[in-house]
């Protein structure tokens, strides 16, 4: 069901217009099937979301290069920002399906990435800054909307301009709190 899923989504260019019955004609089974497996279709992008990630969490739990302990958390925030910004070009499909659906903020793969940028931002500045961090936090992540990627892609900038102007902001605001 959820290469069914993937695949349709990666197939469409409105990936938004993607239906749970498209998606379970895809995959052989009933609509039933796939409500009762992930209850919704924000659900069934968390869980293919999830499948993905999984990977750069790893990396970053784990604490291996360029997350691991002993480096700055301001070098790994910036670290971490340009792997977000990497997974969601390599899954824009997913992505842009999933950032037009509800309750993106609630996810927990959105809770997971804003808890990590904020550890970061408070150990960066050696103390926990509670709402300036809860804001900064959502502000750097909101730069990562496929959408603005997506713009700033097609209006001209490269790749390593965007990195280096998301590097450059990051640092900016580490240095402001």
């Amino acid at each position: 069901m959820l290469a069914a899923a993937d695949a349709l989504f990666a197939a469409s260019d409105i990936p938004g217009t993607v239906t749970m019955e498209a998606i379970a004609a895809e995959a052989g089974v009933g609509k039933g099937t796939l409500f009762r497996a992930f209850g919704s279709r924000d659900g069934l992008l968390d869980v293919l979301w999830a499948a993905k990630i999984a990977a750069l969490r790893e990396k970053v739990e784990s604490g291996d290069p360029p997350f691991e302990g002993g480096a700055h958390p301001r070098d790994r925030l910036v670290a971490f920002l340009d792997a977000i910004l990497t997974f969601k070009l390599e899954n824009r499909h997913l992505i842009r399906a999933r950032e037009f659906g509800t309750g993106l903020l609630q996810s927990p793969h959105y809770r997971w990435m804003h808890g990590v940028v904020q550890a970061l931002l408070d150990g960066a500045t050696g103390q926990a800054l509670a709402n300036e961090s809860v804001y900064a936090a959502h502000a750097l992540l909101a730069a990562l909307h496929i959408d603005l990627i997506e713009e700033m892609l097609a209006g001209g900038l490269s790749l390593p301009e965007i990195r280096q102007a998301q590097a450059s902001h990051a640092r900016a605001v580490v240095d402001r709190q």
